[in-house]
């Protein structure tokens, strides 16, 4: 099951419509938090967050409207009680941040913070356990940001039920069919897999791109995900200012949807200039049907 929550669509800084970079993530519960701008853990009450149940968090770049709540969200889990550690993957550089704002602030957490650093110049694995792999990969921005692919792994294959009773299949037996295993009975009969088993489940995928020029490369990486939130700073005829600022126009984040065959396309991180996302989303449409301007709160769920 994945879960996934908006709980900011700005960009650059925080409006009263509008919270910068932050979504919440639930992926066969793990419990994740992506991007952390200022006045996430407001975003995170206001929109019912247990955020205390957050285990990973993923930071994708340091610019200001992607990080600065982290410091709150971490002090407050901290003053609520929080005991259980927490997962950090971001650019090396904001441990360093955080180890002078605590030590400054004369803040000791209760609570262990495991850092991961993600420096890295191509697609790379960097958390994965029986279900779920997360993958890195770099994008282009001012400096350097990386996107993140959740991608649940391969599960079993599911038994045909009425197979177990025809043919009087005992547990070790039902254990090898799933795991995609032929079986050699004691009287040398084979047990063909693929005749007792139906095939597995499709596996979910997410891909988070954010703060980027548009880069036609990611359709390797992202090829088929099911959602795909990629910002859109810009419409298409500022395409000037989204390359001088490393940023995406909504036309150009679709046309990087269309051509790699995703599920939706979530479009967010919207410049100010933009009173509401009609022309944009309309822009994109035109090229991506199913695609949608995320607003705040906006929740989407895949089963």
């Amino acid at each position: 099951m994945l879960n996934l929550q908006i709980l900011g669509s700005g960009a650059a800084t925080p409006t009263l419509t509008r919270g910068v970079t932050a979504q919440y993530l639930n992926f066969n519960e793990r419990k994740i938090l992506i991007d952390c701008g200022e006045g996430t853990q407001l975003q995170l009450r206001k929109f019912k967050v247990k955020f205390q149940r957050i285990q990973y968090i993923f930071i994708s770049h340091l610019h200001g409207d992607h990080y600065l709540g982290l410091f709150g969200l971490l002090s407050s889990m901290h003053l609520l009680g929080r005991k259980t550690k927490i997962h950090i993957f971001a650019p090396p550089e904001l441990e360093e941040i955080m180890e002078v704002q605590f030590r400054l602030t004369y803040v000791k957490l209760n609570f262990e913070i495991i850092f991961h650093p993600i420096k890295l110049k191509e697609k790379t694995l960097i958390f994965e356990d029986h279900l779920l792999e997360v993958y890195a990969f770099p994008l282009k921005h001012r400096i350097p940001c990386y996107g993140y692919l959740f991608k649940e792994k391969l599960k079993e294959r599911g038994i045909v039920k009425e197979m177990i009773e025809e043919f009087d299949l005992k547990i070790p037996e039902i254990i090898q069919l799933k795991r995609g295993n032929d079986v050699e009975r004691e009287n040398g009969d084979i047990l063909n897999h693929l005749e007792f088993t139906t095939p597995p489940p499709k596996q979910q995928s997410y891909a988070f791109c954010t703060d980027t020029k548009y880069i036609e490369s990611l359709k390797e990486i992202i090829e088929g995900v099911d959602l795909l939130y990629h910002e859109a700073t810009f419409m298409h005829d500022m395409l000037d200012r989204a390359k001088a600022t490393f940023h995406t126009t909504a036309q150009q984040a679709a046309t990087l949807a269309e051509n790699s065959n995703v599920g939706k396309l979530l479009l967010g991180h919207f410049s100010q200039r933009y009173g509401n996302t009609v022309d944009l989303e309309n822009e994109a449409k035109a090229i991506f049907e199913n695609t949608t301007c995320v607003e705040d709160g906006d929740v989407f769920l895949l089963k």
